[in-house]
């Protein structure tokens, strides 16, 4: 039901029914399906809030958005919340029952190493005779199955559904990166950690933070939030090491 998707997003407001069933989720308009509520995502392209017509056009029974639009359906639940990236992470971990805390879940960020590190580990704890996932720039694996990557981080409703594989495929941990953009994106936002590893921080991906400071502060964003008693694991050759923690 909508209700408990939404469960622990703080609602500005709400207009339909919090009770209408919902069989799956996504926040690409051109995917939606017949049952399916609508993200309204702020893009670095577009802003999603211009695709909810087509959106309930092709069935979406909810619509999550910062802000109301004109021109509402009576058959619809419109949700108004303050930043629908942020409520988008909580949403797809409600929806695949939050497989992150079924699992030690380790995340490797910083510039270079990310990927060496994340497979080592994931190697070295198959070989140790544990089940384990990896989420990685190169490939996703649960367990000894493999899929394409996509992208380093994926979004938030990939993520959980990739963690909830694994929780069904018995994995007991899971090793993934994590990028600065999927920090500021909100995309690992309702996740449980058990640790963080940084490797090393160098002036790269300043197209998109515009800033060394700014990309700093990404990375620390995600040692900030790790959960009490998670360990943070960091490179003290790097002079960005002690700043992470």
């Amino acid at each position: 039901r909508l209700y408990e998707l939404l469960a622990g997003i703080e609602v500005l407001a709400l207009e339909g029914d919090d009770k209408t069933p919902v069989r799956t989720i996504g926040f690409a308009s051109r995917h939606v399906v017949l049952g399916q509520p609508f993200i309204a995502l702020r893009g670095t392209q577009s802003y999603g809030h211009g695709f909810i017509p087509d959106a309930v056009d092709k069935g979406a029974v909810a619509v999550l958005c910062e802000e109301f639009p004109t021109q509402k359906s009576p058959s619809v639940a419109y949700i108004q919340v303050a930043d629908t990236s942020a409520a988008l992470a909580l949403l797809a971990a409600n929806f695949y029952d939050h497989p992150s805390e079924k699992l030690r879940l380790v995340g490797v960020t910083g510039t270079n190493g990310k990927t060496t590190t994340a497979s080592l580990l994931y190697e070295m704890y198959r070989k140790l005779g544990y089940k384990a996932g990896l989420i990685s720039t190169v490939v996703y694996k649960v367990d000894d199955y493999e899929l394409p990557a996509t992208h380093t981080t994926p979004d938030a409703i990939r993520l959980n559904a990739l963690l909830h594989e694994m929780v069904e495929a018995g994995c007991e941990f899971c090793f993934m990166e994590v990028s600065s953009h999927s920090v500021v994106q909100h995309r690992i936002d309702a996740l449980r950690f058990a640790g963080g590893i940084f490797t090393n921080l160098t002036h790269d991906h300043l197209d998109y933070h515009e800033t060394f400071a700014e990309y700093l502060k990404a990375k620390r964003t995600f040692f900030d939030r790790l959960p009490k008693g998670a360990f943070a694991l960091v490179n003290t050759d790097d002079k960005n090491g002690k700043v992470m923690v």
